[in-house]
């Protein structure tokens, strides 16, 4: 699953990067200097590994993984060219899901492209750039769909759905507010619309904000229009968030302690993009490792079974599942099964965040 982040330029959009992927992306003060996405394949914290690990003596332990684009700034103009605006909107259309980092911060040493200091603002230009781009797609597809349907009545629903959707745009609303339902979802998955995408806001905000009592005027004007789209906002450091990444376990520990936080920003980012992305992670375990499975929410067990090798969905018999919280409580998985514990579960059982289990099969 891959994630992009936007944002104007100079927002802090590859401190960022840098922090989560510690991969040194070029991030300097002048608009455009990444071109093509750098991407980061970044670990899902998951201390429910770590609390097997210390039941299990397993090998080795492999968390989740998602992956991050790091998308450069988009300007005003972007969906008719201007900064390089439309190969950077095809890197959007490449993502499942939008970090969008707003800068919260004030710094003389730091350009702003629009010389001011205004996060509805940002929002706003990168919102119409990605809606102006959705329209010229929808009207395209409009002018088509309209010829079609005359000769065939199955481009109805098609039609009705068009029309939804260049409403909601010519109203100056993102998409993503729309309530579509899973037939129209499926009718417009192919067109690729940018503003349809969810939508996770990044407040990046100064260090000096990150350790005051009082929220920072920006952050408050960012989550009032967040909840206005049933978004979620996430508050960060991007500098202090570089900072840490560069720390080892311990250090980061002592960093984090003498910050007063319980954990690093990243971490709840992440995690806050997981789920997002409508993901959760079930649990295998065994001598050799324990890994955390990717799926989407709702997955069923022969569908999880396929994460892991398409011939164990292909002969799915049963899955013997267990709450990592018993496994952990009873010392192990024999234990487990002595206290009743483990449950077998057919074709039908939807996979619960954080189930240990074991698939049985036969091909």
């Amino acid at each position: 699953m891959k994630l992009g982040i936007v944002g104007l330029p100079n927002v802090g959009k590859s401190t960022l990067f840098n922090a989560l992927t510690a991969a040194k992306a070029e991030a300097e003060n002048y608009p455009f200097c990444t071109i093509e996405p750098n991407v980061g394949i970044v670990t899902v914290p998951d201390e429910r590994l770590d609390l097997i690990a210390e039941v299990i003596n397993s090998e080795k332990v492999v968390p989740a993984t998602i992956e991050f684009y790091d998308i450069a700034g988009l300007v005003k103009g972007a969906s008719k060219g201007e900064g390089l605006g439309n190969k950077f909107l095809s890197h959007i259309r490449e993502v499942e899901a939008i970090i969008h980092v707003v800068r919260c911060f004030q710094d003389e040493n730091i350009t702003h492209v629009e010389g001011k200091i205004d996060p509805i603002n940002d929002i706003e230009i990168i919102d119409l750039e990605l809606m102006l781009s959705d329209l010229e797609i929808i009207n395209n597809r409009l002018n088509r769909v309209e010829k079609l349907v005359k000769g065939d009545k199955s481009y109805e629903k098609e039609l009705e759905v068009l029309n939804k959707l260049k409403d909601t745009i010519e109203k100056n609303q993102a998409l993503r507010g729309l309530d579509l339902d899973d037939d129209e979802m499926k009718l417009i998955k192919s067109y690729g619309l940018l503003s349809l995408k969810p939508v996770l806001y990044v407040c990046n905000i100064s260090e000096e904000d990150l350790l005051s009592e009082e929220e920072n005027e920006y952050v408050k004007k960012v989550k009032e229009y967040a909840e206005k789209e049933i978004s979620q906002v996430i508050v960060i450091s991007a500098k202090i968030e570089a900072e840490i990444s560069q720390l080892d376990k311990e250090e980061k520990e002592v960093f984090l302690s003498e910050l007063g936080l319980q954990e690093s920003g990243l971490d709840k980012l992440i995690r806050a993009s997981y789920d997002l992305l409508g993901l959760m992670s079930f649990i295998t375990c065994g001598p050799k490792e324990i890994r955390a499975w990717t799926i989407k929410k709702g997955t069923k067990a022969p569908q999880a079974a396929g994460k892991i090798h398409s011939d164990i969905e292909r002969g799915f018999i049963r899955a013997e599942v267990i709450n990592y919280k018993d496994l952990i409580e009873c010392g192990g998985t024999a234990q487990a099964k002595e206290k009743g514990l483990v449950r077998l579960e057919g074709k039908d059982y939807v996979i619960q965040d954080g189930d240990v289990v074991l698939f049985r099969f036969n091909v």
